[in-house]
């Protein structure tokens, strides 16, 4: 393989592929991102790297295709249709893969690698999906390149469709019916080996043509997962009760109903829960060694969200890659479970820095310029329920910085005069962050945004948010308006409800400094 030659990888925008891609960027390979909108994937942070180029292709376009394949080596197939083609997704596949054997060998690629699906036939029957996963394995490995298949079962790790549908119902759901198939048995593989041995294929080249199952260390039932998430979620066991009534399409219709998943991805992923997903062969494991992650690893990862600070970015200033099983930029709107959000704005007669120095002395002695005796007396429930309350004698810098602690609030972030971001550290279902942020429109003119962002912690999280909801629209209003007025100005426009900027990203919950 020539070193210097890029690795294309379709589904540049997909879960696996937004994640493999920076990956094999720090293990020192360039690489080529093809999707079929290349303005999507230049929002991505790893497309700012030089070692990334982004080319514009479809599947179903061959020309497109075969001009992306041109100059690389090594593709990795991680194209699925189940999507844009709605119940036609299997003959999509099987057209989409023909074209990529034939772009491949025009092109002269050595290698292709694709990420299929693992599963094994109840009563000699796969579901639809299954069955065309491993039917685009078959046709690209009969063309004349080399391809690589690897057989994964359900992946575990924040954007992953089976994931996603996992934590809804577990999350929603304190009691839960379900199919009898979430009896079958499956070998979940946490994200990060599914990046390990996609990589690692490309340093074996004995691993070129072949077909290798790849799953985690553990094999259990779907009821077993979900009782781990719910104990790693630090939920209280949820009561599962199979029934033998609910077919995959009532499931999928549950499912788009209590989540935010589409049915066209949760009807064959439940379709799948028919199938036993168990390796039958661990040659690779051999082959490309790795520490495989635990279930229970894996889901605790996903929602281990202390240490998320950086979502925005994907990827440090260095480089340095974060945990895959965290949710990523470009992920779904589905992925990272239910987020939570009120925004309002207002436009004020006056500078950044004349209403900063209302908003940085906010709390406190200083109050919260609107509905104070609502903020106390949620200080005092805070202090019935066992939290510490609202200290209003705490004492105050003039300048807060990162960490320093008021009422219930700490400080996450802060920059003067622009964005001051509180987390919530009182007693509530879920976690919360108050976020205000100024930007200037003009010498003497400058916008206040007040958002809130809520991660509820399962179905009473949910319930706590909607039941304040009244009184927070309330309040968050007359709070612009008082600020506006304790820094002697008028309000041009406004308060006005908007919708929340970055709803995808998660943003920073519970404190550990």
């Amino acid at each position: 393989m020539n070193p210097s030659a890029p690795i294309l990888v379709t589904g540049a925008g997909g879960y696996v592929g937004g994640r493999l891609i920076p990956a094999l960027v720090q293990t020192g390979y360039r690489v080529r991102g093809m999707g079929r909108s290349v303005e999507k994937l230049a929002c991505r942070p790893w497309a700012r790297d030089p070692r990334v180029e982004l080319v514009k292709g479809d599947v179903f376009d061959p020309p497109s295709l075969e001009a992306a394949a041109t100059g690389c080596d090594v593709a990795y197939y991680l194209v699925h249709s189940m999507i844009a083609t709605g119940g036609r997704f299997a003959e999509a596949d099987r057209t989409a893969a023909r074209n990529m054997a034939a772009a491949a060998e025009a092109a002269g690629l050595k290698r292709i690698v694709y990420l299929g699906g693992l599963a094994e036939a109840k009563q000699g029957r796969l579901s639809e999906h299954l069955a065309s996963r491993i039917e685009v394995a078959r046709i690209l490995q009969a063309g004349r390149v080399p391809t690589t298949d690897l057989r994964a079962p359900m992946i575990l790790g924040s954007g992953s469709a089976s994931f996603e549908i996992m934590r809804y119902l577990v999350e929603h759901l304190p009691i839960m019916t379900t199919p009898r198939w979430v009896r079958s048995l499956n070998q979940p593989i946490a994200i990060s080996n599914v990046i390990g041995y996609l990589i690692g294929c490309l340093e074996r080249p004995e691993t070129a043509g072949e077909t290798y199952d790849i799953g985690g260390p553990e094999i259990m039932t779907y009821q077993r997962l979900l009782g781990i998430y719910a104990e790693e979620a630090g939920l209280r066991k949820r009561i599962i009760i199979p029934v033998p009534v609910l077919t995959p399409t009532l499931s999928a219709y549950w499912i788009r109903f209590i989540s935010p998943v589409p049915t066209a991805i949760a009807l064959p992923l439940t379709q799948g829960l028919t199938s036993d997903a168990v390796c039958r062969d661990n040659r690779i494991r051999e082959i490309i060694p790795q520490r495989l992650m635990g279930c229970r690893e894996a889901i605790r990862s996903a929602l281990q969200r202390a240490k998320q600070e950086r979502l925005e970015t994907c990827w440090s200033e260095d480089g340095k890659l974060l945990p895959f099983e965290w949710p990523y930029c470009g992920d779904a709107d589905y992925a990272g479970g239910t987020r939570l959000g009120l925004s309002y704005r207002a436009v004020i007669a006056a500078s950044v820095a004349e209403i900063w120095r209302i908003v940085g002395r906010i709390g406190g002695k200083n109050g919260y310029c609107y509905a104070n005796a609502l903020w106390r007396l949620r200080g005092l429930i805070d202090r019935i329920l066992g939290g510490r309350g609202m200290k209003t004698d705490c004492p105050r810098t003039n300048e807060l910085q990162a960490g320093d602690i008021f009422d219930f609030w700490r400080v996450l972030k802060v920059e003067p005069p622009c964005q001051l971001q509180l987390f919530a550290e009182m007693k509530t279902p879920g976690d919360a962050l108050l976020d205000f942020k100024l930007t200037p429109l003009g010498e003497k003119r400058c916008e206040l945004r007040l958002a809130a962002r809520f991660l509820p912690k399962g179905l009473g999280g949910i319930l706590y948010w909607y039941a304040l909801l009244p009184a927070h629209r309330i309040v968050f209003r007359g709070m612009l308006v008082n600020i506006c007025r304790a820094a002697g100005r008028a309000l041009i426009r406004g308060p006005e409800r908007i919708a929340l900027e970055n709803k995808n990203v998660c943003f920073l919950p519970r404190y550990h400094g």
